[in-house]
């Protein structure tokens, strides 16, 4: 067996796993202080779990349990440490200016993640931008464009794996 098909294997049991026990997974999200964003934590967990290579799980619920909660951990600590960060650094730090160099490097590689985003097709960049840059959560998407929830996971998991293929490319260069 090579490392390609225990890798799929992997995913595709975590995969199975997520999908179903969805509801209770976002239920003990929103029990865990996510409230409306359970959603899209499940939907960061989905891609944290599917994105990794790993081995067999000998009990993957509890695994998935533990990454959910771990998950939450994360983004409190992120939510607090970002806080100390914003008010540590005050005003004086957001008028300063990148250098020349690192503004052209800022803009070569947004137009790169511009251009992949683009590339996965009109309905998956636009709920991408709804949800990522406008804040909307997934299901008033699904609403709003007359879709199910399950096709706007799935349009964003194909931006989230276009967007892994350029940050590996970002982080190889």
């Amino acid at each position: 067996m090579t490392d390609s098909h225990d890798r799929t294997d992997a995913a595709q049991g975590i995969e199975g796993v997520l999908l179903a026990n969805r509801d209770r997974i976002v239920r003990f999200l929103e029990v865990r202080g996510a409230g409306d964003g359970a959603e899209d934590l499940f939907q960061d967990l989905w891609m944290r779990l599917t994105d990794r290579r790993m081995g067999p799980i000998a009990d993957p619920l509890p695994y998935v349990m533990r990454a959910a909660n771990n998950l939450m951990l994360d983004r409190y600590r992120s939510a607090r440490q970002r806080e100390l960060r914003d008010k540590a650094w005050g005003e004086a730090s957001a008028t300063q200016s990148p250098s020349s160099e690192c503004a052209l490097i800022s803009r070569e590689q947004l137009a790169l993640v511009e251009s992949a985003i683009a590339a996965t097709g009109e309905r998956p960049a636009r709920i991408f931008r709804r949800f990522r840059v406008e804040g909307i959560h997934q299901r008033d998407i699904a609403s709003e464009m007359g879709v199910s929830l399950s096709t706007v996971e799935a349009d964003l998991r194909k931006v989230y794996a276009k967007l892994a293929e350029i940050r590996r490319q970002f982080d190889a260069g």
